[in-house]
């Protein structure tokens, strides 16, 4: 392995993703991204993490198939749960059970492999659906897992999670992605694209999506159904 600095992206094909992908170019880091296929309801998300990826210059994208579906217990997996369309109480019947839990660790081994000592995940707890794994807590856990769990955190080395957006509201994140170039038209948001990777316009995401790019002042490039 050389001595570049190398950092591993979790890539979701959303604007968040796509707005901290853009981030870890800007510090100099060789991006390596990372999506997964994990019984979503839709592939529009993998589509465009795609062709964020390679608009972005990643060095490798990797998709990773899990079976979070064959647990259930989420409107994003379980096709016979309703997305909601509107604000909700509580935590919504969108959280995905573990899912950046699982997602960061199979992150975490493929920095290991590659050498790279920092994640980049784009969890917020301004402007989100109030999931617990967006937390600036679970994220410290997490890192203090990583160096815990891992030959080179023992070593030495260590690991950083990198949560840039966590305390930026939509708007503000929007207008980072901008200044740094990001391309909004070729991410998608919603929870229950189409076939065509058209947004429904209805669900929670793609409100934050929507309230998010009219608070910046940014015409919403989203194509909707």
């Amino acid at each position: 392995m050389s001595h570049e600095k190398r950092a591993v992206i979790l890539l979701s094909g959303g604007l968040d993703s796509a707005t901290i992908l853009a981030m870890a170019n800007a510090e100099g880091f060789a991006c390596y991204t990372m999506a997964f296929d994990y019984g979503q309801r839709h592939r529009a998300e993998l589509v465009a993490a795609e062709r964020v990826s390679q608009a972005l210059g990643a060095r490798e994208h990797k998709v990773v198939g899990l079976n979070l579906n064959g647990i259930g217990g989420s409107a994003l997996t379980d096709s016979s749960l309703a997305v909601p369309e509107g604000p909700t109480e509580g935590i919504p019947i969108t959280y995905v059970p573990a899912r950046n839990t699982t997602f960061l660790a199979l992150a975490l081994g493929w920095a290991e492999v590659l050498e790279a000592s920092d994640i980049f995940i784009g969890v917020n707890a301004v402007d989100y659906s109030g999931y617990p794994d967006c937390r600036p807590e679970f994220i410290e856990a997490f890192e203090r897992t990583a160096n815990l769990a891992t030959r080179a955190g023992v070593e030495g080395a260590g690991f950083k999670i990198r949560a840039p957006l966590q305390n930026l509201s939509k708007a503000e994140i929007i207008q980072a992605g901008v200044q740094l170039g990001v391309d909004y038209a070729l991410t998608i948001s919603c929870y229950q694209a189409n076939s065509q990777g058209l947004a429904c316009g209805k669900c929670d995401s793609c409100r934050l999506r929507a309230q998010g790019f009219a608070a910046a002042g940014v015409a919403d490039p989203t194509p909707y159904a």
